[in-house]
């Protein structure tokens, strides 16, 4: 008698589902709470903090309709063997098209084009709520709905032009691969990433967005002391036009080397009135970069993805698992990816959280650091204005906030400055 992959797999997905669900539940009653935390009484406005509520509750509400649609359809589609029938109608369209449905690479790209159009369609009408309704009430969505459609076309025909090449390499590389494929898998992926984070701010982030230099004067002036002063190498100090799309507002930098970049929202520039609290902001993401968080992360991913074809490599042939998810005679690489990723979810649910706890660790750190470079007071500032016109949740629940959150709570931050602070008084 071979092992139940398939209701193994199912029967665990619907008990994360419950297990995440009842975290909502009680993340939702944390954002029902009718008083700010005690740290954050007369810090956060009042007004902020209704507003804050009522946004946070209808996330939440519309949450757990998205989840609940979410769940239905992944399940029933695996339980139901609908992903095997859906490869067999891709080999029916290649043979109606005059192709070669035997090409496993063809057959793919069939498959593929089938699961984009249907993403597209169950996805879309919780993108338009999500957008025209809900981030529209509170304020925040400022793009059209001619906009919102012309970045979805150029998603459309990114995915159009970069996925067949990559999943094509894929496909060959299973295919050839032999005894080292995982090492072969992690190289190309690892080669990929660099390109893509080489390419993106450059090629496929500006079809989006546009970015300005930030102009001479002041705030231009401090960040480039600041970043001479750590002796980061700045190449590039950009503006973001994110206000076109959204008025939440943020800052990140990117670059290797010494070609790095740093980009600021011009919603966050026009919320923070004063220029030492965007300063701040920007000398937290240094502190990433100067204890080496970045690159922590990066070979925690790039770990994690070699132990995953490692992973992939052991259980790619396995004929019970395939025959389990409905595929009888045949074992698709792209299938056997999929299958896998599924059968090592509670795997990724523990690694995760544990890369949640480092992500938060990373986060004191970083704030630790920007506070060491006198800027306490000016990012306890900016993080409460951010939180503040982001409108972003008050109240947390613990449990909720460390299963998800990949940065600490607001009020825990600000009691760790706090507490720095005492330390040297």
């Amino acid at each position: 008698m071979t092992f139940p992959y398939l209701e193994a797999v199912v029967g665990f997905m619907i008990l994360m589902y419950l297990f995440e669900t009842y975290l909502d539940l009680r993340q939702h009653s944390a954002h029902k709470l009718p008083t700010l935390p005690k740290p954050l009484e007369g810090v956060i406005s009042q007004e902020k903090f209704e507003k804050s509520r009522a946004y946070s509750l209808d996330k939440s509400a519309f949450h757990f309709v998205h989840e609940f649609v979410t769940i239905v359809l992944d399940s029933g589609i695996l339980y139901f063997g609908i992903l095997p029938w859906f490869w067999n109608k891709a080999g029916d369209f290649l043979v109606y098209a005059g192709l070669n449905a035997e090409n496993e690479i063809l057959h793919t790209l069939a498959f593929l084009a089938g699961v984009m159009i249907w993403s597209q369609i169950t996805d879309l009408p919780f993108s338009l709520y999500s957008t025209f309704v809900i981030e529209a009430r509170h304020g925040f969505n400022k793009q059209t709905v001619w906009l919102f459609f012309k970045d979805m076309v150029k998603s459309i025909v990114l995915a159009i032009v970069i996925g067949p090449p990559i999943v094509s390499a894929m496909i060959v590389i299973v295919q050839k691969g032999g005894p080292y494929l995982a090492i072969y898998l992690w190289g190309f992926m690892f080669a990929l990433s660099i390109v893509m984070m080489t390419l993106y701010p450059v090629l496929i982030a500006p079809l989006f967005n546009k970015f300005t230099p930030l102009p001479e004067g002041e705030l231009r002036t401090k960040i480039e002391e600041l970043a001479s002063s750590l002796k980061f190498p700045l190449k590039k100090l950009f503006v973001v036009d994110g206000s076109t799309r959204s008025s939440h507002s943020n800052a990140y930098m990117y670059g290797f080397f010494n070609n790095k970049r740093i980009v600021l929202y011009d919603t966050l520039i026009q919320q923070c009135k004063d220029d030492k609290e965007v300063v701040a902001v920007i000398a937290h993401e240094l502190g990433h970069w100067k204890l080496n968080h970045t690159m922590y992360s990066f070979i925690a991913v790039q770990t994690l993805t070699f132990l995953q074809f490692g992973g992939y490599t052991l259980v790619r042939n396995s004929k019970d698992l395939f025959e389990s998810f409905g595929f009888h005679g045949v074992q698709p690489v792209l299938i056997g990816l999929i299958i896998f990723q599924h059968t090592v979810i509670p795997l990724q649910h523990l690694v995760n959280f544990a890369l949640n706890l480092v992500s938060r660790s990373f986060e004191f750190q970083a704030d630790a650091f920007a506070k060491n470079l006198g800027y306490a007071n000016e990012l306890k500032a900016g993080l409460v204005k951010l939180q503040e016109e982001n409108l972003s949740a008050m109240n947390t629940d613990p449990w909720y906030s460390a299963y998800h959150y990949s940065h600490p709570p607001l009020v825990e931050r600000l009691e760790a400055l706090d507490k720095t602070n005492k330390k040297e008084d």
